[in-house]
């Protein structure tokens, strides 16, 4: 009786370990990829409960959630030959569980290291203005290249980004020198441009008051209201502008200053 009681507990044990060695559960952003006996299953299994043959299916477990990569720095010289430091991060997931481990060994390690070799050689086609200036378009050419690399293992590129650009002192120094001698090219150009401005005020108002005598009459008594206000010891006597007619009319003659 005794033996027959050891046996039962004995097939119990085992039946439970088999069972237990079946029994799968994926969560929602899992699947498992099996292999019966070396031969792919398809399609992967889950989300949920599913059974595997003991010792004959072995499965893998993909994790089909965003992963963030952050990609090393890499040592990048430019379109115009200017050393930089250059860090990204990429954001990717995996669409083909059965391609992701099938199709490459590891496509973690895989997709870190054609993002490492697409940064050198993308921003090695670009100036350093571009780089600094056209974050944007650099990002999205290099999330392009990165995609169509890794879309045959099953992995979709969603961002790329361009963190930090480190830039040699010497090139920060000239770039602020550059960037003074800008704001200063600026600063003269408007100044310029608001005398010309003002000088074509000046043409208009002239030529206004040669078509009306008495507009510069009325200019000129407003000038001595002004200066009558401030605290001054000038003193000033009106004269009629008709007394220097004359003379301002023989002024602009021609040949008035020929011998």
């Amino acid at each position: 009786m005794t033996a027959a009681v050891v046996a039962i507990i004995a097939v119990v044990v085992v039946l439970v370990l088999l069972v237990s060695a079946s029994v799968r559960v994926a969560r929602e952003y899992e699947r498992g990829v099996v292999f019966r006996l070396g031969r792919l299953l398809t399609p992967p299994k889950g989300p949920g409960l599913f059974f595997l043959i003991p010792l004959i299916d072995k499965m893998v477990r993909v994790d089909l959630r965003t992963v963030t990569l952050n990609v090393p720095p890499q040592e990048v010289i430019t379109k115009d030959n200017v050393p930089v430091r250059v860090n990204a991060v990429a954001y990717f997931r995996i669409i083909e569980p059965t391609a992701a481990i099938v199709q490459v060994e590891n496509y973690m390690v895989a997709t870190s290291q054609i993002s490492q070799t697409t940064l050198r050689s993308v921003l090695g086609q670009h100036q350093l203005d571009e780089l600094l200036s056209e974050r944007d378009k650099i990002n999205t050419i290099l999330q392009q290249i990165i995609d169509e690399a890794t879309s045959p293992w099953g992995v979709k590129v969603s961002i790329v980004e361009v963190k930090d650009v480190e830039i040699p002192a010497g090139m920060q120094r000239a770039m602020a020198r550059q960037a003074e001698a800008e704001r200063e090219r600026r600063a003269k150009v408007i100044a310029a441009e608001g005398e010309f401005q003002a000088s074509e005020r000046l043409k208009d108002a002239a030529n206004v008051m040669s078509e009306n005598p008495i507009t510069l009459q009325l200019r000129f008594l407003q000038t001595m209201l002004e200066m009558s206000s401030e605290r001054s010891t000038t003193m000033v006597l009106p004269l009629p502008i008709e007394l220097f007619r004359p003379f301002l009319e023989r002024a602009v003659e021609p040949g008035s200053g020929r011998g």
